[in-house]
C-alpha cells in the first residue's frame, strides 16, 4: 500500500510539473510575439508576460520570474519558477526559453515590371 500511494503521488506531482511547464511555455512564447515586432518594448514583453500568467493562472507555477531582453536584431524570453509541491519537500523547477529575430520592414528594392 505505501509503494501505490507513492506513485500515485508521483505521478500527480508530474502531472502538476508538467503543467507548470506548460504554462511557463505560453508565458514566453506570448511575451516573445509583442516584444520582437517592430515596435515592441521589453516593457510591452514583460506586461504581456504577466497578463499571461494572471490568465493561466499560477496555481501549478510558483514565484514565476520573466526576464526579457532585446537588442538590435535579437530578443530573449526566459520564465523560470517552481512546480506547486504535492510530495512533501520536492521543489521541482521550471524554466523555459523564447528566443527569435526581431522584426523589421525591409521595402522591396526590387523593381515591379
Amino acid at each position: 500500500m505505501p509503494v501505490l500511494l507513492t506513485t500515485v503521488l508521483l505521478l500527480a506531482q508530474a502531472t502538476v510539473w508538467w503543467q507548470a511547464v506548460h504554462i511557463a511555455q505560453a508565458t514566453s512564447a506570448h511575451a516573445l510575439s509583442v516584444t520582437r515586432v517592430q515596435d515592441g518594448t521589453v516593457a510591452r514583453g514583460q506586461d504581456e508576460a504577466q497578463d499571461v500568467l494572471d490568465q493561466l493562472g499560477r496555481g501549478p507555477l510558483r514565484g514565476a520570474h520573466v526576464n526579457v531582453v532585446r537588442t538590435a536584431d535579437r530578443v530573449e524570453v526566459e520564465v523560470s519558477g517552481t512546480a506547486t509541491s504535492v510530495v512533501p519537500f520536492l521543489r521541482l523547477p521550471v524554466r523555459t526559453r523564447a528566443v527569435g529575430p526581431v522584426e523589421r520592414f525591409r521595402p522591396n528594392t526590387q523593381a515591379v515590371p
